[in-house]
């Protein structure tokens, strides 16, 4: 099993929400929350979710 490339990065913004982002080791954001959560467990909550449902995700493409 090859090592991620990537880093989830989880912070409070300026509103104090908790919000993640996923940074590529290249500094690059691949992926954000797109919102705030009001607390530190739903923001990790989000993350696990991401981890659990995007690993066998289909592309689908639209013109």
């Amino acid at each position: 099993m090859s090592e991620s490339k990537a880093t989830f990065e989880l912070f409070e913004d300026e509103a104090g929400q908790y919000r993640w982002r996923l940074r590529h080791d290249n500094g690059n954001i691949v992926a954000d929350s797109g919102e705030g959560y009001a607390s530190k467990q739903k923001a990790r909550q989000g993350i696990e979710s991401v981890k659990n449902n995007a690993a066998g995700a289909d592309v689908e493409e639209h013109d």
